[in-house]
Order: C-alpha cells, then sequence, then structure tokens
C-alpha cells in the first residue's frame, strides 16, 4: 500500500467509535489557533511577508475573505457571526475591508498571484449583488487571478435566486458551498433555519447550469428533532441532486459557550447512540450514491478535484477544511480570519470594534499568532499526511526533517502500537498504514503527534470526535 489513498471501503465501527469518542482538535492547523500568542503581531507579519519569496521559491496566494453578517439566526450555529437586518452596518464593514485589502497588497506587490478563494461567514449573500462585484473587483486590482484558479463563496440559499447565481460566476467564482442540514421541516423549526428542498434543489441547478465546476452542500447530524427516519430521507434527496461534495458535521451542543445554541432544547436532541447511527446512515447512504470518503466529514464523487488530489497525493487541509491547493500562502481578510504565511498563522481581532480600531490607525488587524518551531513544522507534517492520505511514510519524513522516525517519536509509536491492536492501523518499518476502520478516527490517530496534548487536561477544550 503506497502513500496515496486508493479509496478503500471505509468501515464504521459503532462500537469501536463509542469507545474511542472523545474531545479532540479538527486540526484544520497545527499548532491549534488556541496556541496562538499575542506576542505575534502586525510586525512579525509583515516581516515574514517580506521573506516569502526568498531563495526563488515562488509561492502563489491562497485568499480567504470573512464576511461575518447574517440576517437571521440558525440555532446551531457556532461560527464567528453578527446577526443583524441592518444593511448600513454591511456597508461599514466593506470599507474597512477595502482598508485591509490596500494594506495586505502593500506586502504582496512583488509577487499578488492568487490561485484560490473562499469567501466565508455568517452569509457572505447578506450583501447585495453590487457589493459582492464590487469587492471582487477591489480584490482584483490588487492581485493578479489566475485564469484556472479555484474561487468558492458559501451562500444560504435562502438568499439567492438565479440571477444571483449567474452574477457570481460572471464575477469569476466557479466553486458553491451551500448550508442544508436537513431537509425535514421539524429539525428546520428547531433551529430556526426554514429552508424548503425546492430553493435548495433550484440552486444546484442554476449552479449546473451557470457552469460552476463544484457544488458542495453541509449537512449536519445530531440536531433537534433528527432520526434515523427523516435523515434517512434528506440523505436520499441530497443523492438525487448529487453534488460533487458533500460535508457532513457533528453537531456540538455548547450552550454555556454559544448563547444562540440555549433556544435549543436539550430533550429534543438524539440520544448519544442514534447520533452514532446517523453518522452510520450517512456514510453508507452516500458510499452507496458513488461518493468517496475524503477524511472526516467531507465525501466527494470519484471525478472531484477534491477526490482527484488525494489520489495524487495533493490534498492539503487549512482553515477551511480540505483543499487542492497545498503548495499556497493563505491570507486572511476580515474580522476573526486565520492566515498562513511562511512558518507561519496569524489571525484578525475576533471583536468587529478591534478590528476597525486597528485599520483606523491604518495598522494590519491583526490580534495574535505565531512562529511555528522546526518541531511543529514536523508534527504537521505528519499530521497533514494522516488528515490527507490516511498514511505516513517514515522515510520520506526522516529525509524532509533529518530525523530518524522511530527514534523522534518513539513515544508516539508506542502509542500507536494500541491503536493498531485495536485494528485501526497498521505499523511497519516504512510505513504507517491507517485501516479502513480507523479512517473515521483520523482525530485520535494525529492526537498522538499533538505534543501540546500530552496532558489529557487539555482535551476538554475541544469538541467531540465523532
Amino acid at each position: 500500500m503506497n502513500s496515496v489513498s486508493d479509496h478503500l471501503p471505509f468501515e464504521v465501527d459503532l462500537d469501536l467509535i463509542r469507545r474511542l469518542d472523545r474531545n479532540g482538535p479538527r486540526y484544520t492547523s497545527y499548532p491549534t489557533a488556541d496556541r496562538f500568542v499575542e506576542a505575534f503581531g502586525p510586525d512579525a507579519y509583515r516581516s515574514w511577508a517580506a521573506k516569502r519569496n526568498i531563495g526563488g521559491i515562488q509561492r502563489a496566494l491562497s485568499i480567504y475573505v470573512h464576511l461575518p453578517f447574517c440576517s437571521t439566526i440558525c440555532y446551531y450555529c457556532a461560527c464567528n457571526k453578527i446577526v443583524t437586518r441592518n444593511k448600513s452596518r454591511g456597508v461599514e464593514y466593506l470599507g474597512y475591508l477595502e482598508k485591509e485589502i490596500a494594506l495586505q497588497a502593500q506586502l504582496f506587490s512583488e509577487d499578488p498571484r492568487v490561485e484560490q478563494m473562499h469567501w466565508g461567514g455568517g452569509t457572505p449573500t447578506f450583501f447585495s449583488t453590487e457589493q459582492m462585484r464590487a469587492l471582487f473587483a477591489t480584490l482584483r486590482r490588487h492581485f493578479n487571478f489566475s485564469p484556472d484558479g479555484e474561487y468558492s463563496i458559501e451562500i444560504d440559499p435562502r438568499t439567492v435566486d438565479e440571477k444571483t447565481i449567474a452574477a457570481l460566476r460572471a464575477m469569476g467564482f466557479n466553486r458553491l458551498s451551500l448550508g442544508v442540514q436537513d431537509f425535514d421541516p421539524d429539525v428546520q423549526r428547531a433551529v430556526n433555519r426554514l429552508q424548503s428542498e425546492a430553493q435548495t434543489l433550484a440552486i444546484i441547478e442554476a449552479a449546473r447550469q451557470e457552469g460552476f465546476l463544484s457544488v458542495n452542500v453541509d449537512l449536519i447530524y445530531g440536531l433537534p428533532k433528527q432520526n434515523l427516519t427523516t435523515f434517512n430521507r434528506t440523505l436520499a434527496r441530497v443523492a438525487v441532486a448529487r453534488p460533487d461534495r458533500v460535508a457532513i458535521y457533528n453537531y456540538a451542543h455548547l450552550p454555556t459557550r454559544f448563547k444562540s445554541q440555549r433556544r435549543i432544547h436539550e430533550a429534543d436532541l438524539p440520544s448519544p447512540e442514534t447520533k452514532l447511527k446517523l453518522l452510520a446512515l450517512a456514510a453508507q447512504r452516500l458510499t452507496e450514491a458513488g461518493y468517496v470518503y475524503i477524511g472526516m466529514d467531507h465525501f466527494a464523487l470519484p471525478e472531484d478535484s477534491l477526490a482527484a488530489a488525494q489520489r495524487q497525493g495533493r490534498l492539503h487541509r487549512n482553515f477551511q477544511g480540505y483543499s487542492t491547493h497545498a503548495e499556497c500562502d493563505l491570507m486572511a481578510l476580515g474580522v476573526s480570519a486565520i492566515g498562513n504565511i511562511g512558518p507561519t498563522y496569524s489571525q484578525n481581532h475576533r471583536a468587529l470594534e478591534d478590528y476597525y480600531d486597528s485599520l483606523e490607525r491604518n495598522e494590519l488587524p491583526i490580534m495574535r499568532g505565531m512562529e511555528l518551531s522546526a518541531d511543529d513544522l514536523l508534527r504537521r507534517a505528519v499530521i497533514q499526511a494522516l488528515m490527507c492520505h490516511f498514511s505516513v511514510s517514515k522515510e520520506a519524513v526522516g529525509i524532509s526533517y533529518l530525523i530518524d522516525f522511530d527514534s523522534y517519536f518513539t513515544e508516539e509509536v508506542a502509542e500507536l502500537r494500541e491503536f493498531e491492536q485495536q485494528g485501526l492501523l497498521e505499523l511497519n518499518d516504512r510505513w504507517i498504514n491507517v485501516t479502513p476502520k480507523g479512517r473515521m478516527l483520523i482525530r485520535n490517530l494525529c492526537m498522538v503527534f499533538d505534543k501540546y496534548l500530552r496532558h489529557a487536561r487539555e482535551v476538554g477544550r475541544y469538541s467531540r470526535v465523532i
């Protein structure tokens, strides 16, 4: 077996998942964002941006734009969002965002090539077509967008129509992500997100008519009022619509951290046993419909670029999830957005007032970040390989980082032996290969290499693995 996942059937072993389910990071980065420090600020960021192409290494840019506004609140949501119907607040935000774009563009003027971009939120389609067109035009003035790049946007089907989809395609977007969560009306009422199946299917069809290269649908399991019968109907409808990608997220009920979740009645939540069965059902139905398991909570059709990237060993994981552009630096724009330039991470201010205050002073709105150590970079490479390809070449890691793998990771390899006995992986002198049974529990295996989690008390801050 080689280092690239060959899409072998994965197994959902409910007994094993039940025994091993625990709190843990999602590893959209390593180290995780809660390790960032305020000592890393605008000056450190500017310094690393200036060094990014030293030595003749040309790295294109990926851009993330955070647009935090929503007109209505979905009770389950744990995103950094601002719920308002006051459109003037959006106008003010775009003004400051334009300031940040100009400040960032100065740092990348020597090589402003962009190969990937994602707009997330909130709800980017909170803004009008004219506002979105103007924002995209501003970015185009400052950066050079590759004609064959990947440019995606998250949309709420309740906020758009066929004309909006056509306009987004004309701007240059070629990928869409739609929030669905569940088609069942009782579930939708329980989470305050009434969205008809007809609305959703019309938008998927419009995206196809306009030539979007990929359409992603988000679902959530573990929501109030969900049961196996109703969720099976939702999955059947999704399979018929046949989006290119499907993400199935675990609902983490944390009402003490997220105020909106207090409106969800805990008595309406499915039991832990039912929740596991919902996940197993989703995996079964999507596999039967021809989707391949990418990792974590993502599925894709075999012909989608995400599946192709995994087959070819090019799959990457960043703050937006799985990505096909591992070689890009990630520049983040907007309140709370997180970027990755060279061996560094940085995060913008999470409070709108602080974000605005920095830009009023013509200062980059960076709140915190970190410069990765040699050990961080090594462990990140191992975790990326596990998350994206379910295998690690000990020899490749050893050559790249000038270590003897088994000597450097003596404790970790010993811990992996225990997982091997449970059938989650296979170990030999050259490879760590995750078995089909271990793929759904990949976060558990990655946590073995997380030096920041060596103390058990650290895991309480994270969501459950399943």
